[in-house]
């Protein structure tokens, strides 16, 4: 589904990734692992054309995403839920997932069962469907913008940090979402703070350092491998 290859990013001199190459199959959930700064969101930010590569190629379903703007991706199948939330802080939660459907609807199209499809996932949104998304606990505001990206209709669902900040009964109500979202088809690129989350959540991972991949495999195994224990998941 997706395949990013020799991937190179840079902010002025400062390289911030060193020829990356990674793959997401259909159906797959995939994390990225690493350190701050180690070019996770560099990746993401990428993908979806909102950092443009200076070498490296980039492939969405068999489309070079080269010069491709950050919109059209999004209409191609790609919806990015980024870190820190980034809702909109004087819409509302209804206004705000209405923002997400702007890429397909098309004037007088119905999206009320796409946000009900948002309600039945997130059930505290629903309750809050007409408060400012300013109002809204971390984790509410989370579930919002996860639920924003899903109402692009996404084949590919980027997730930067969701769990970042919220409590540990929040995190685990959120990665039930996580795992629901992906049993209904939709694949999963997964940057996570909490190593071992991700890795209990995926199928496969690569661990970023410095910008560069210094180990992929099946996430399962990366559980047990004494290093990445070691370096990420507290020995």
């Amino acid at each position: 589904m997706l395949e990013v290859e020799g991937l190179t990013v840079a902010y002025g001199r400062i390289v911030a990734l060193h020829h990356l190459s990674l793959t997401v199959g259909a159906g797959e959930i995939v994390a990225l692992v690493g350190a701050n700064g180690a070019g996770k969101t560099t990746t993401l930010a990428a993908i979806s054309g909102l950092l443009r590569p200076s070498a490296g190629h980039i492939r969405f379903l068999g489309q070079n995403l080269a010069r491709v703007a950050p919109d059209t991706i999004v209409r191609l199948g790609i919806a990015h839920s980024p870190e820190g939330r980034r809702v909109f802080p004087g819409l509302t939660v209804d206004e705000n997932l209405a923002v997400g459907a702007a890429g397909w609807r098309r004037f007088g199209q119905s999206i009320a069962a796409d946000r009900e499809k948002m309600y039945a996932l997130f059930p505290r949104l629903r309750e809050r469907r007409r408060q400012l998304a300013w109002s809204l606990s971390g984790g509410e505001q989370q579930m919002l913008a996860i639920g924003r990206a899903l109402m692009a209709r996404p084949k590919l669902l980027l997730l930067d940090e969701p769990s970042l900040g919220l409590a540990p009964m929040i995190i685990d109500q959120l990665f039930d979402a996580i795992l629901a979202i992906n049993a209904a088809g939709i694949a999963i690129l997964l940057v996570e703070q909490n190593a071992a989350l991700a890795l209990e959540v995926s199928k496969r991972a690569y661990v970023l350092e410095t910008g560069r991949v210094i180990l992929e495999g099946m996430a399962a195994t990366m559980l047990d491998d004494q290093r990445i224990r070691d370096a990420y998941l507290g020995g």
